[in-house]
């Protein structure tokens, strides 16, 4: 199967030639990799009559402790399980461990889509 939903060869076993090429309004948006550092947000349309908030970078994150949520200071991306390369580039992806005032944190929203870092701390 291909991404239009049918198979891509017929029942006598003849190839099915896509019918149309990706138009450009069809083309997706590159990942927003949130960085460590002061603020900074970007607003982009999202289908339909929606917006959404991307972080490019922040220093905050909303850490659960226990029951209870607390804001916290991101000093640095420990680990990442998305690429071992945003340790280095300290990037922010659903997964990655920081290292926050409250502790080390995983986090379990994703900034690049909702704007936030929402994090529980790590035992």
């Amino acid at each position: 199967m291909n991404d239009h939903g049918r198979s891509t060869r017929k029942r006598t076993g003849g190839r099915l030639r896509p019918m149309a090429k990706r138009k450009k309004h069809q083309l997706g948006r590159g990942p927003t990799e949130t960085q460590v550092g002061e603020q900074k947000f970007k607003t982009v349309d999202a289908r339909g009559n929606t917006r959404k908030v991307r972080a490019i970078a922040t220093d905050v994150a909303s850490v659960s402790v226990g029951g209870e949520v607390t804001s916290a200071e991101i000093q640095d991306v420990v680990e990442n399980p998305a690429n071992p390369n945003y340790v280095r580039r300290n990037i922010i992806t659903k997964g990655a461990l920081i290292e926050t005032s409250e502790g080390r944190a995983r986090v379990t929203s994703r900034p690049g889509q909702d704007g936030q870092v929402n994090a529980v701390l790590e035992e």
